[in-house]
């Protein structure tokens, strides 16, 4: 296939809001993709590249190459370029990866390189998400989408189910099945603005509590026992306290989902970011597993002995769950009756928050397990925490954000009265936002190095965020997570927004 087309179809699903239109193109492009090519097209149209992260920058990127007056690219040619750009190293790698950019940019049109600059910059965000390639999958191979969309469920991996469906037809769809030692997508909530809100829209639920961890899947098959990540990385090997842990339940087949996190010596969580660097740690992980051992606590049961239960109502799952799991390596929970029951479910989150956890998750008792989706049947709650804060620059945007200026540069008041940076984001923005701080911004202006316009200190916006973690990168020790923009704050000063002070006295458990 040529990248061209690819380019064109990644431009037309950008331009339009409609999910019955990218449907329509994305089965179109499928009918002309072939098997061998899908490696390629499926993570293009997500805005990935299979091979992560390139270590090329602006600079190279931005360099000017005369574009090609034909399209005579393929998307094959493209990824055999970018693995030999990821396999730079070494003395004289930025003059290779400048001729290696050089060669690929050389090789594209002009519109073939708009696309490969938003794709190898990270800037392709046009919508193609894997939900939506799912529908065009069905639609160009004629296969039932609830059957396309438990085949990936199962199989973990859009693009094998793709090669397959593509090579042989709706048939192949049989053979991906819940298999004990092959991971499969894990369930995922939506949020609700409150209890009474998901319990309203659930009825009679189960209320749970929200962990910050690591989300983990077990499979266990006799004496041989994996661990997932929510990614399907297989981090078994890091974690020895939960392999010995599965290894002692009375079941000896069976697939758990749960979070693996560490906790203090006062019995409260640790932060998530000493979480992630112990279950991200591959060296010396006995020393690791004693300075910050973590415990397994498991929500639901996939398998177990020779039954698939993703059919099953969580009832039903929860209660094989409980016979498998002791009840100290099970969430806590709380069940309730429905919305006349709302000041239980108001409670146990009171409860959660102050056992230092971060929310809870509202379950439908009668719900099956969606692997692999946002499903409504799970609603999670938890506080949103926000602050108002300075911008201090933006950068220019790429894909559909071309000629705006997007991701914004947060700062917070330092003790000194200068800003102290927290972190970026180019979320929660819409287009109008995005024309009017474009225009704004400018006004602000003081410097720019092409990519980064450096501004005046003076307008404020309102973040959200999840919370906080250390970060060398940043002058005050941390930076936020999850941030994303909910509306600028044009009546206040820039003296009005929060300072560093309050944001760590709000977050005592992170202490840069």
């Amino acid at each position: 296939m040529l990248l061209a087309r690819l380019a064109q179809v990644s431009r037309e699903v950008a331009a339009t809001s409609a999910r019955s239109k990218k449907v329509a193109l994305l089965a179109e492009l499928f009918r002309e993709t072939e098997p061998a090519d899908v490696p390629v097209v499926i993570p293009y149209l997500a805005g990935r590249l299979p091979q992560g992260r390139l270590g090329v920058g602006w600079k190279v990127l931005s360099r000017p190459v005369a574009p090609a007056a034909e399209a005579t690219l393929t998307v094959r040619d493209v990824d055999a370029l970018l693995d030999a750009l990821a396999g730079v190293s070494g003395a004289g790698s930025q003059a290779e990866r400048l001729r290696l950019v050089g060669e690929l940019m050389g090789a594209a049109t002009e519109d073939e390189q708009r696309f490969l600059f938003g794709l190898i910059s990270g800037e392709v965000r046009q919508g193609a998400l894997d939900a939506v390639a799912v529908e065009g999958l069905a639609g160009a191979t004629g296969a039932p989408p609830a059957d396309v969309r438990r085949a990936v469920m199962l199989a973990g991996s859009l693009r094998t189910v793709a090669e397959a469906l593509l090579a042989e037809g709706p048939g192949a769809l049989a053979r991906f099945r819940l298999t004990v030692g092959r991971p499969v997508l894990p369930m995922l909530a939506h949020s609700a603005s409150s209890v009474a809100e998901a319990v309203g829209k659930l009825g009679v639920c189960a209320v749970e509590e929200k962990l910050d961890g690591i989300r983990v899947q077990v499979h266990r098959d006799g004496d041989d026992v994996r661990v997932f990540t929510r990614t399907l990385d297989d981090i078994t090997d890091r974690l020895p306290e939960v392999t010995s842990a599965a290894r002692g339940l009375p079941g000896d087949r069976f697939v758990l989902d749960g979070e693996v996190l560490s906790f203090g010596e006062d019995g409260r969580p640790r932060s998530f970011q000493e979480t992630a660097g112990r279950v991200g740690s591959r060296t010396d992980v006995g020393t690791a597993a004693r300075q910050v051992p973590v415990s397994p606590v498991f929500f639901d049961v996939l398998h177990s002995g020779d039954r698939d239960l993703l059919d099953l109502p969580f009832a039903e799952r929860h209660t094989e769950l409980a016979r498998l799991v002791p009840e100290a390596m099970r969430v806590r929970r709380a069940l309730v009756a429905g919305p006349e029951d709302t000041e239980e479910a108001e409670a146990f989150l009171a409860g959660t928050l102050a056992r230092g956890h971060e929310g809870v998750v509202v379950k439908s008792l009668d719900a099956p397990y969606s692997a692999g989706r946002r499903g409504a049947s799970w609603l999670k709650v938890k506080p949103v925490h926000t602050l108002d804060l300075v911008v201090l620059a933006a950068e220019w945007g790429h894909g559909r954000r071309t000629g705006r200026l997007s991701n914004l540069h947060l700062g917070a008041r330092a003790a000194d009265g200068s800003y102290a940076m927290l972190g970026k984001t180019f979320k929660g923005m819409t287009d109008a936002m995005l024309a009017w701080q474009t225009e704004r911004l400018q006004e602000l202006a003081v410097g720019t190095d092409g990519h980064v316009v450096t501004v005046r200190p003076e307008l404020v916006v309102e973040i959200a965020y999840d919370g906080l973690q250390r970060s060398t990168r940043y002058p005050a020790g941390v930076t936020l997570r999850f941030a994303r923009v909910v509306r600028y704050r044009e009546d206040k000063r820039p003296e009005d927004a929060d300072t560093v002070e309050t944001l760590l006295a709000a977050h005592p458990e992170v202490t840069p």
